[in-house]
Order: C-alpha cells, then sequence, then structure tokens
C-alpha cells in the first residue's frame, strides 16, 4: 500500500467520524464564538471567564470555565458542552443533554439568560467587556464638588445608611449644593448617585480616574474629583 493511499484512507476515515462531522458543522455565527468570555450576574459583581472551544463533544462543542466559576455559579459544575445557533439562541447543556442556560443576543457580543434559581446571567466578549462597576469601598474617601472651580467637599463612608451610605458634607459648599443637604450616596450600576434629602439624586459616571462628570451634561459641567 503506498503511502499517498494510505493517507487517503486516513483522511477518509477523520471525515467520518463524529468529531470531525461536529466540527465541520460550525458556521460562522458559532466561529465567532470561540475564545474568552465573561461570565456573570446582572450586577457584573460575580464574574469569571467561559472559553469556548471548538472541540467536538456529544451535542455541541466544549466549553472551559474559571476554576472559581463553579463556586460562583453552582450549576456550572454540571456543564459540558456549548452549541449555537440553534433558534438563534446559545444553550449550555449537560452531560445528558439537558440545558441548563439559554442564551440570546441582545446586542454584538453580548448574551442574557433570564435563569431559573440564578437570575439573570450574561456573556461579553471579554475583549470588548467594559470595566467592571467600582466597588463602594473603591470609591469611598474625600472628593471635591467642581464647576468652574471648587464648589464643595464631601466625604464618602462605606457606613450604610437607609438605602446607601453615609455622605458627609463639610463647611463652605455652595448655596446650589448646600441646599441639596446630601446625606447618603450609593453606587448604581456604572453610575454614582449622590442622594439629596428630598428629590431626584445627583449622578455621575466614571470617565477618568478619580473624576466623575456629572450627568447629564450641563452648560456648565460639573465633576466628582478625588482629594
Amino acid at each position: 500500500m503506498t503511502a499517498t493511499r494510505t493517507a487517503l484512507i486516513v483522511l477518509a476515515a477523520l471525515a467520518l467520524s463524529p468529531a470531525h462531522a461536529q466540527q465541520a458543522a460550525m458556521g460562522d455565527s458559532a466561529k465567532d464564538m470561540l475564545g474568552a468570555w465573561e461570565f456573570s450576574n446582572a450586577d457584573r459583581d460575580k464574574r469569571c471567564t467561559a472559553t469556548f472551544k471548538n472541540t467536538a463533544v456529544k451535542g455541541g462543542f466544549k466549553v472551559e470555565f474559571d476554576a472559581n466559576c463553579a463556586s460562583l455559579f453552582p450549576f456550572i459544575a454540571e456543564v459540558t458542552g456549548w452549541r449555537y445557533p440553534e433558534n438563534d439562541n446559545l444553550f449550555l447543556f449537560d452531560a445528558g443533554g439537558k440545558t441548563l442556560a439559554e442564551f440570546s443576543e441582545v446586542e454584538s457580543g453580548m448574551f442574557e439568560a433570564p435563569t431559573p434559581g440564578v437570575g439573570v446571567l450574561f456573556l461579553q466578549n471579554a475583549a470588548a467587556a467594559a470595566p467592571p462597576p467600582k466597588k463602594p469601598e473603591e470609591v469611598a474617601g474625600d472628593w471635591t464638588v467642581t464647576g468652574t472651580g471648587p464648589l464643595c467637599e464631601i466625604s464618602l463612608s462605606t457606613t450604610v445608611e437607609g438605602d446607601g451610605m453615609k455622605l458627609i458634607m463639610k463647611p463652605g459648599c455652595s448655596g446650589d449644593i448646600a441646599k441639596q443637604q446630601f446625606g447618603r450616596w450609593r453606587i448604581d450600576g456604572g453610575e454614582l448617585l449622590l442622594l439629596p434629602a428630598q428629590g431626584t439624586p445627583w449622578r455621575f459616571v466614571e470617565n477618568d480616574t478619580d473624576t466623575w462628570q456629572r450627568i447629564p451634561e450641563s452648560a456648565t459641567p460639573m465633576t466628582l474629583v478625588r482629594k
């Protein structure tokens, strides 16, 4: 038997194997899933990495999770594979083929899965995912509210108070700020909220290290700058 004929027989056997058939069936949409994705809850205070592979397993393809994923999301310990798309959705399943989570694409590079007993789960392309929301202890400290110049000095504490944490306004604040009587603050998603005694919270988004911009923007921008 010549070497050429032997090589052709081997290639034919591979082509008929289930693993090769599954990999050949992977479409472009599924190929776009290959690589590392951030796996998280809605608040992104629980996050780990899911790596989608093109290694064939029964019912789909292999997915690997960080070692800490199963401690954050216990059902992950039972996940053996993934498939996509099926009815435009992405499925994580166990060894018996049972669906453990079903994700739908909500925007390019982001999927969500309302999961009973777990809450809403998210997958985001790891390279494109925004930085996670700041934790209160990362934001706590002394800050200056500035506009055309310094307007007020405040101190953000991690001491729980009502529906937020304690905020102390230092003497000498401008009239517009003083009348708000801010006494609490909190992090809401990616926003920092200063909570007045009455009325609507003032909302800020981080635009640089230790600098937060008030939104919506006005004719005179207002920022929080760490002291």
